[in-house]
């Protein structure tokens, strides 16, 4: 079943790709634009894919007033910052050069993969927990 891969297109022929990869602590949910020169990549831990989904729907209630910033620490350290021009978006950073922008069209799907993948990535993770006892 796993890797999990499902790609979400805009109507513009905007795609963002996310899939669900299993890792030593369990899974990770990697969100990539394959549409995007330099295919930006951001690699979430169960932590930073809850956050990224609070921060969707926030997004959604405060798009015209903007959002603060926030921040995830641990091995998959990302920043979420909501840009309102040109084009409402979220924008994720890790480290210095990866970066990926998720303009709004994106925001009702990729929120409700985000509840799938997060069930999936809990169930990875137990049966690593399973696996070291």
């Amino acid at each position: 079943m796993f890797p999990r891969i499902r790609e979400i297109t805009d109507a513009f022929g905007g795609k963002l790709r996310v899939s669900v990869e299993e890792h030593p602590s369990g899974a990770l949910v990697v969100l990539e634009r394959p549409d995007v020169s330099g295919r930006p990549r951001i690699l979430l831990d169960g932590y930073g894919t809850d956050v990224l989904a609070g921060y969707i729907m926030s997004a959604r209630l405060a798009v015209s007033h903007g959002l603060p910033d926030e921040h995830v620490d641990g091995m998959f350290r990302t920043r979420f910052v909501l840009a309102i021009e040109p084009c409402a978006a979220i924008e994720l950073s890790q480290g210095g050069d990866a970066r990926l922008e998720i303009p709004a069209p994106f925001w009702d799907r990729l929120y409700a993969e985000l509840c799938l993948v997060t069930a999936h990535a809990r169930e990875l993770a137990r049966r690593a927990e399973a696996r070291v006892h």
